[in-house]
């Protein structure tokens, strides 16, 4: 299987055999300069199959990041482009070693697939130590990818392997439970979706039935060709766990989330505004509390791949492993710790931080008012609006500005709630409308129209860890149900996911409270992904009918408003934001 040979400028050696402790195999594919020498190491571990060419395996990404970014693809003669990794061809002319393995169970490596367990980090941990001995290599070694590969690369960091010297992970969630799986306690058919698109199709062993490399001839999933009841027998069953793991404390969760507070390795944690329910909130959350020392944020706009691969994507990641990597003196060490991409209705602005959340935020509580639906500076009336329980509830909006203003960093919601059943699922989004009426939508990394944010909180998870929560970001507990005496009402403190937006002057905020994922409600027909029409919440969607069985969460909910229920938002508003 390992052969080594010379083309476009590179050594490649394919199927690099990685041995790990247990007598599993693991294999690599190595790209790196022809020229003598030891080099950084820039390295992804992953289950997409490193042979996969994106062009094959991801048809409409590349032809969308080809349509629209053609400076993502104009350096390269994009023979080795992968789906969320490295192009080599953009990195091994600059004096890097780029290496792809395939993770424990996927691709072209032996063994038992379990989706970012505690072996599959352990196996990562081991390839970064077999990296820094190569004789080709400085023994520095880099991690770079995007979503899949950025989660384990928090997760391995937190081990702290000796030679990892920097890691760059793009668009990634940092707490399976909290970012990805179960917001607010509610499951996300998010995973399950992917699970057998992604990863089962391509697993080791699929052979004949997988795809071929174009630049080898060999199946991307293995020489063998394995009945499927085998190949179902040597993988986890991704459902199962995340169905009947229901709690944040469940060992399936705390197993593969990892302490962001061990993560001591200098890190540039690049995250998208509109990677709502998935890839958004686990990039501001390792920037904050990491251990590291030395750490920047970079916060961007487009779809979930797109400044990864773009010039200026790739000059920003160059730099900043260039100095950590290569000990190049390029100034990278002075940059402020925030690179912030702001979003306005008509485009983006670039300024740059120093701390999250910004040290002048204007700390900004609007009370929502049930009697007129409104949202004020002021607590109102005693009042209260109702709407069927699994419904798109009800919307509580804001002044029209009077001037230009921004909103950028987290934001919290205190609402007060009774149900006629003993729980409620609360669906909230804050959106932004211009003086025509008309929602002001952003392009996400996956659905071309979202709105500003969302928080979600099933009222039997409303525990808090008081320790851990702060005003503008609430911490639950999520290790038991509390269920709800119908018509008594419960305080709810809920995370609304990180945010900037610019509003000029005429617009105006408004806060949806609802029972059932957001539906912009334009008109068909709409883009689609797995066959799964997108209304503004992509494929992040919560829609199992056993996690919500109609009996329990089809009731009414009244949201109380006013006098000892002042339910609100808390929002943090940055004065004098174009100074």
């Amino acid at each position: 299987m390992h052969k080594t040979e010379q083309r476009d400028d590179m050594i490649i050696e394919w199927d690099v055999p990685i041995p790990m402790e247990d007598g599993i195999v693991l294999r690599a594919d190595v790209y790196r300069p022809i020229g003598p020498g030891r080099y950084p190491v820039l390295m992804s571990h992953g289950p997409y199959a490193k042979g996969l060419p994106m062009q094959t395996g991801y048809a409409p990404v590349w032809r969308q990041l080809t349509r629209d970014h053609p400076d993502a693809v104009a350096e390269s003669t994009n023979k080795y482009q992968s789906f969320e990794v490295a192009d080599p061809e953009c990195w091994v002319p600059y004096g890097y070693i780029c290496i792809r393995v395939d993770s424990r169970g996927s691709g072209r490596s032996q063994g038992y697939l379990d989706c970012l367990s505690a072996r599959e980090t352990k196996d990562y941990y081991n390839c970064i130590e077999w990296a820094a001995v190569q004789s080709w290599s400085s023994g520095k070694i880099g991690l770079t990818g995007i979503s899949y590969y950025a989660v384990n690369q928090w997760q391995v960091a937190a081990l702290k392997p000796p030679h990892l010297h920097a890691i760059c992970p793009f668009e990634g969630f940092a707490d399976l439970y909290r970012d990805t799986v179960r917001h607010g306690g509610i499951l996300c058919s998010f995973m399950l979706r992917w699970y057998p698109i992604q990863v089962e199709s391509i697993q080791h062993g699929a052979g004949d039935r997988a795809p071929i490399n174009p630049n080898t001839g060999d199946s991307i999933a293995g020489p063998e060709t394995e009945a499927p009841e085998v190949l179902k027998g040597r993988r986890a069953d991704l459902t199962q766990q995340q169905v009947e793991n229901v709690y944040a404390t469940d060992s399936y969760y705390l197993e593969r989330t990892p302490v962001l507070e061990d993560i001591e390795v200098p890190m540039l944690s690049r995250g998208n505004w509109g990677g709502l329910a998935n890839h958004l909130r686990g990039n501001i959350e390792a920037f904050v509390r990491s251990g590291s020392k030395k750490k920047w944020l970079e916060m961007h706009n487009f779809e979930h791949w797109t400044e990864f691969y773009t010039t200026g994507g790739r000059a920003l990641m160059r730099r900043f492993f260039d100095h950590f990597l290569k000990d190049e003196d390029n100034g990278w060490d002075r940059e402020p710790p925030l690179m912030l991409n702001l979003r306005r209705p008509d485009g983006f602005i670039q300024r740059t931080e120093h701390e999250w959340p910004l040290a002048r935020t204007d700390w900004t509580r609007s009370f929502l008012d049930a009697a007129s639906l409104s949202l004020g500076s002021q607590s109102a009336a005693p009042a209260k609006a109702a709407f069927h329980a699994l419904s798109h509830g009800v919307t509580f909006w804001g002044p029209e500005q009077e001037q230009e203003g921004e909103i950028t960093g987290p934001v919290s919601a205190t609402l007060f709630v009774s149900s006629s059943t003993v729980n409620a699922d609360v669906f909230l989004t804050l959106r932004a409308f211009g003086p025509n009426g008309r929602e002001v939508l952003f392009a996400g990394a996956t659905d071309p129209n979202n709105p500003v944010s969302f928080g979600w909180l099933r009222a039997s998870r409303r525990k808090l860890d008081l320790a851990r929560s702060l005003p503008y970001r609430p911490w639950h507990v999520h290790d038991e149900d509390q269920l709800l005496l119908p018509g008594d009402v419960y305080e709810l403190d809920i995370e609304i996911w990180p945010t900037s937006i610019i509003l000029p002057r005429g617009y105006r905020l408004a806060l949806t409270v609802a029972g059932q994922d957001f539906d912009h409600r334009l008109p068909e027909p709409l883009p689609s992904m797995w066959g799964t029409p997108m209304h503004g919440c992509s494929i992040h969607l919560h829609d199992v009918d056993s996690d919500r069985p109609a009996d329990v969460f089809g009731g009414m909910t009244t949201i109380h408003t006013g006098g000892e229920f002042p339910s609100s938002v808390l929002l943090p508003v940055i004065p004098n934001h174009n100074l």
